[in-house]
């Protein structure tokens, strides 16, 4: 018997973090861009979220994030949903952004804390309002402390999620206790998993689904740990879950970002990827070795289980 998962899923619910591809001089890829994306949706990908942390945002300019998200719209059309992501430590630009990328195509934008000022929690959520004010799409805040040095509160997500355009989160805030506490309160935000560890773990409590770096590569065995959930088949669900742990650690905590260790791969696989943008730096060739080892035996495992 299959059990529907009950939560909405605004953008769908296996979301790729897509890389920004750049050319051999260093520009955007826009034509690899198009394949990547194609080839994403192909795998499994309702939904690519664009020039967030591992779409290298803080190295493109706003033109280059603009011309990518119309690219990708231009070449998937309605297959999935586009979210873009428009964050900065400065409103008046987070609006700016927001603005573009609406009028490029997105279906709904990504919108981080803002970061290095640590704003108080009004002043945090004043910030989303504004935003959400500002353009006709929905809103995925994006939590993520680590990175930018202030935690959205519980009780500052349950007021945010009245607002009509605030649909969602994602939530790297490694606090599944106060993620379980919003969810608990509301129905109206859906919670999508930005740390590949908790991808399960928060969907078995109410979330809706993941944005997920990892599925640059392996979005078909993550979009797998879902199906087999959502079809009543817990126990497949968590052997699924834990076969994709070995390369989500090599890929998201092994001490190197996770756009430099995706496109090192992608590069491996033949997919479009290029350079990164300095400060990050390429991987070396022991760590590309370790990843591709990583990724054969998780490709070669993932099938039902006996």
């Amino acid at each position: 018997m299959t059990t529907p998962h009950l939560p909405a899923s605004p953008f769908g619910r296996a979301l790729c973090a897509m890389i920004t591809p750049f050319t051999a001089d260093g520009a955007p890829d826009l034509a690899g861009a198009r394949k990547l994306a194609g080839h994403l949706v192909a795998e499994g990908c309702d939904g690519l979220v664009l020039n967030g942390t591992t779409g290298e945002s803080p190295t493109t300019t706003d033109a280059e994030k603009t011309a990518l998200v119309g690219a990708i719209r231009e070449e998937i059309g309605d297959s999935a949903s586009i979210v873009a992501g428009v964050g900065s430590a400065s409103t008046l630009h987070t609006v700016e952004l927001a603005r573009s990328a609406e009028v490029a195509g997105a279906d709904g934008l990504l919108v981080v804390t803002p970061y290095y000022s640590r704003p108080p929690q009004a002043a945090v959520e004043a910030h989303f309002r504004q935003v959400a004010d500002s353009v006709g799409i929905p809103l995925m805040l994006y939590d993520i402390p680590v990175r930018t040095g202030t935690k959205i509160a519980p009780e500052t997500m349950l007021r945010l999620a009245d607002h009509p355009r605030i649909v969602a989160v994602k939530d790297c805030a490694y606090d599944l206790l106060g993620s379980g506490k919003v969810l608990a309160r509301t129905t109206s935000l859906a919670y999508y998993a930005g740390c590949e560890e908790l991808h399960l773990p928060l969907y078995a409590i109410g979330g809706t689904g993941f944005v997920s770096t990892v599925a640059n590569v392996a979005a078909a065995p993550l979009r797998a740990v879902l199906d087999a959930h959502d079809a009543g088949r817990p126990a497949e669900a968590a052997r699924l879950h834990r076969l994709t742990l070995p390369l989500a650690e090599l890929m998201m905590a092994s001490g190197l970002p996770g756009t430099v260790t995706a496109k090192a791969l992608l590069a491996e696989l033949g997919l479009p990827a290029g350079a990164v943008r300095a400060p990050l730096q390429p991987a070396d060739r022991e760590t590309v070795d370790g990843l591709l080892a990583a990724y054969d035996e998780l490709r070669g495992a993932i099938r039902p289980a006996a």
